[in-house]
């Protein structure tokens, strides 16, 4: 089973791009972030045409998660408690044996803003809400676009980014919580050097000098860690002619 993590930044652009890649690539499970579509207008009858179902929380302009799956999704969350956010940034489901958590994070603007404060707090209650998720379902797979780069090894240039947004402390302690709970970085056990990232800023030719952050994960369960048989970062997707940002990245498990 292949499972994949793609940040799209607006659906509506970059749906001929995603239908490219499912057609090239064949994953089973799909997790998109930054759909920016309300419901009404989520393509369905496109991706059905691909061969996938789909479940979505979405809305105007901004924010929006996806699933999509070639098999029956069910048990779907977009709200969690505790968490009073109208923002589109949580979808669950779970799909045959595995339940998929996708999540947009918060971006947090700057260390010190009060949107920074706002991310710790909904990353606590997300920890939360993944902590009774997997004691129900020991096959969690929580993935998507965490806007924090886990340690230095993924950032381009740890010196220049400090102790900036993404990189700071008390975000990388709140992802580490997270990871605490029982779940691993599947890339990370896979490849441990340095120097794979999955988004670029559009400026300064950044894909092209490779000046990327790691920043977008496939965290799994200790009962999925035996299965995992790869894990990959899949460039291609960003060489493509108006590219999402992100590109997407890659799990596969023997399942």
């Amino acid at each position: 089973m292949k499972i994949a993590s793609w940040n799209v930044n607006s659906l509506k652009v970059r749906l001929p791009q995603l239908t490219q890649w499912l057609a090239e690539a064949q994953p089973d499970v799909v997790a998109l972030q930054e759909t920016k579509l309300e419901d009404a207008k989520f393509p369905r009858d496109e991706l059905a045409a691909a061969g996938y179902r789909a479940v979505y929380s979405g809305q105007k302009t901004y924010n929006g998660v996806a699933i999509l799956a070639r098999d029956e999704l069910s048990d779907v969350v977009t709200d969690i408690p505790g968490l009073d956010d109208p923002q589109r940034r949580i979808l669950a489901a779970t799909v045959g044996h595995l339940r998929v958590v996708d999540l947009y994070v918060v971006n947090g603007k700057g260390v010190g803003d009060e949107k920074y404060a706002y991310k710790l707090d909904w990353l606590a209650k997300v920890r939360e809400f993944l902590a009774r998720e997997l004691e129900r379902h020991p096959n969690l797979v929580v993935l998507g676009d965490f806007n924090i780069c886990p340690d230095d090894r993924d950032v381009y240039d740890p010196v220049a980014w400090g102790e900036d947004i993404l990189c700071s402390p008390p975000e990388r302690d709140a992802l580490k919580a997270i990871t605490r709970l029982g779940l691993h970085d599947s890339f990370r056990l896979f490849q441990p050097e340095a120097g794979h990232y999955s988004w670029w800023d559009y400026r300064q030719a950044a894909f092209r000098r490779n000046m990327g952050l790691r920043i977008d994960l496939i965290l799994i369960g200790e009962a999925l860690k035996s299965a995992a048989t790869a894990a990959a970062i899949d460039r291609e997707p960003r060489r493509w002619e108006r590219p999402s940002d992100h590109t997407p990245v890659t799990l596969e498990l023997d399942i």
